[in-house]
């Protein structure tokens, strides 16, 4: 009798649950398909081709179609010594990467959405010189990774939320 009443209650609670109106973001009607006519335009350096090489990911950019918006950005990154030693020799940094970013139509060239996103990553500096580099470039992808991250989200919300509002 137990179990015939634990399997009752339990089909009944799945039930209230498929109800409460819960619809993961990525299937919201509009927001793949949006986000894959992004086409990013980012400045010059390694920090540019990281971060527009990561929102093409994020976005899962369709180079076969027009594009219907232009993502463009600027960033700034800055680095600062957290951590030295006895001998005032830096052995940790902290990298700070901001991103002021625009969303336009690539039709009109009207701004439809803009935003400042950022991030701040730390990393170990060694005495190699190969080692130093390759911690600051690992920084770097980090940072990147992450403000691509956000503004993905952000445009995702956005469009999503029907592309009303602008910020």
């Amino acid at each position: 009798m137990k179990r015939i009443f634990l399997v009752g209650a339990l089909a009944v609670s799945t039930l209230g649950l498929s109800a409460c109106g819960f619809t993961p973001l990525y299937a919201t009607p509009g927001v793949t398909p949006g986000l894959a006519s992004i086409q990013t335009e980012a400045p010059d350096g390694r920090a540019g081709f990281l971060l527009r090489e990561q929102l093409d990911d994020a976005f899962v950019y369709n180079t076969g179609a027009p594009a219907a918006y232009r993502l463009t950005l600027a960033i700034n990154e800055q680095r600062y010594a957290r951590g030295v030693r006895v001998d005032n020799v830096a052995n940790r940094y902290e990298l700070r990467m901001v991103v002021n970013w625009r969303l336009l139509d690539a039709r009109t060239g009207a701004e439809v959405r803009k935003g400042r996103t950022d991030a701040a990553v730390t990393y170990d500096s060694a005495d190699q010189p190969y080692s130093a580099i390759a911690a600051q470039n690992d920084g770097q992808e980090r940072a990147a990774a992450e403000v691509a991250r956000q503004i993905q989200l952000d445009l995702a919300a956005w469009m999503a939320g029907g592309r009303k509002a602008k910020t």
